[in-house]
């Protein structure tokens, strides 16, 4: 019984989070009434989920990481799920492989027909498999067979998000599902500052969303910090690529006072509470702003009080970024 690892990237901006959503069913809940559709809700596990079923042809479960709020994105969520395929390598061969991917049988992994994905076939040609059945907005980025034991969740040792912002008077627009936009210049400096005040373990209380669950509010933070780079405003950049055409260089022209930039916050750590990384960012960019000082991120901690922290940012500019497991 392979069990196969996944590493998938997804645009979150029409997603309602990772995690399957069931609709409510008939009669739970009496304010529905009985002529009202039960919507299920789209998530990117029910997407690969999916994706996988057709491939393997079996009824398989593939379980995430990282439960992804809606209108998250990911560039390395990880998912893994099992299925039969290893003793039909051995099994009578087809003729071919179907001429495709994910249908038809082969000599290298027995017929087709048989369900599963011996490990003979390949992780390349599942990947292949997959992408062709999954949407514009999710892609598998890598597999690899692992251990029959390899738990997603509880093995992951430490998680890595990011969280950008978009610091100009200018609203952004091609990237604009992506990003948080802050209409004043953000101090980065103080912003780094406070944010270091985070590494460590500490009792996030102050940082999680009521509701959230967990019997223990104390994490450990490995890193975080804040970098910014400078925006090639709409002026600068339609100079700019004049410029491209007579090979004369360019300066960004700062506009609205201040210059654009893209602020990132990283924070890695060994895991972490409901919203925790959007609390962090919403305290840190209070920091910029000039209305809290880097000292007062050890009294918000402190407090474990949630209504000592900054507000919650959206989930447009949240990403997570990678997980990484023991050797």
């Amino acid at each position: 019984m392979p069990r196969y690892k996944l590493t998938i990237a997804y645009d979150g901006s029409d997603f309602h989070g990772w995690q399957m959503q069931h609709p409510p069913e008939p009669g739970s809940d009496p304010a529905l009434g009985d002529a009202r559709p039960r919507v299920a809700l789209r998530t990117v596990q029910e997407e690969v989920q999916r994706a996988v079923r057709e491939i393997v042809r079996e009824p398989v479960i593939v379980q995430g990481a990282s439960r992804t709020d809606a209108g998250v994105h990911a560039r390395g969520q990880v998912a893994a799920f099992t299925c039969s395929g290893d003793e039909l390598h051995n099994a009578p061969s087809a003729s071919g492989d179907g001429g495709s991917d994910g249908g038809g049988g082969g000599s290298d992994g027995g017929p087709r027909s048989a369900g599963g994905w011996p490990v003979a076939r390949g992780v390349d040609r599942l990947v292949r498999a997959l992408n062709g059945r999954l949407p514009d907005d999710v892609l598998i980025v890598s597999a690899e067979p692992v251990p029959s034991g390899f738990d997603p969740t509880g093995g992951a040792t430490s998680k890595c998000y990011t969280y950008t912002i978009h610091s100009s008077r200018e609203r952004p627009l091609f990237d604009r599902k992506y990003v948080m936009r802050a209409w004043e210049p953000l101090d980065v400096a103080a912003m780094n500052d406070a944010a270091g005040r985070f590494v460590g373990e500490h009792d996030f209380a102050s940082f999680a969303a009521l509701g959230h669950g967990r019997l223990t509010t104390v994490r450990t933070v490995h890193s975080c910090r804040v970098q910014a780079q400078s925006l090639m405003t709409p002026e600068s950049l339609h100079a700019g690529l004049l410029a491209s055409a007579t090979t004369r260089a360019v300066t960004p022209i700062p506009v609205c006072g201040f210059e654009p930039q893209r602020v990132v916050i990283e924070v890695t750590g060994s895991g972490f509470l409901w919203n925790m990384v959007r609390i962090i960012a919403g305290t840190l960019v209070e920091v910029g702003r000039g209305r809290r000082c880097a000292s007062d991120i050890d009294t918000i901690l402190a407090s474990r009080d949630r209504t000592k922290a900054g507000v919650t940012l959206p989930p447009t500019g949240l990403c997570l970024e990678w997980i990484r497991y023991a050797p």
